[in-house]
């Protein structure tokens, strides 16, 4: 039978791809910090064009990172289930929970190890 996937595991797994959900994380992490700080102080006139796309990035951010350390969790996270169950609890909370999970799951997987490992054998 022929299994189609949407996402591929380079998508998921690759030097590439782990840069990206870095990058991705801190700027989720960033709108989390910058929507109350703006809310509060209200954005001044003088800094609205400069503050818009990187408001607009953080959502893309946030976005990209929620898409991706779900797919990740689901597919390659093997780490026991209580801990998976903990952290899909986690990701609930739209721009930081992801961004954690990516930060502190995702960098350190043993995928990346055993990827790394095996590069350097056959490389």
């Amino acid at each position: 039978m022929l299994k189609y996937e949407f996402i591929s595991k380079e998508w998921i797994v690759s030097p590439a791809a782990r840069r990206i959900y870095r990058v991705s994380a801190v700027l989720s992490m960033v709108l989390f910090i910058s929507i109350p700080v703006f809310r509060l102080n209200g954005i001044p006139e003088l800094i609205v064009p400069m503050v818009r796309p990187l408001l607009f990035a953080g959502a893309i951010g946030a976005a990209t990172t929620l898409v991706g350390m779900e797919f990740f969790l689901f597919r390659f996270d093997n780490s026991h289930p209580l801990k998976q169950i903990f952290w899909f609890c986690v990701m609930l909370f739209p721009l930081l929970g992801a961004a954690l999970y990516c930060l502190v799951v995702y960098s350190r997987s043993d995928v990346f190890r055993i990827r790394d490992k095996s590069k350097d054998t056959f490389g």
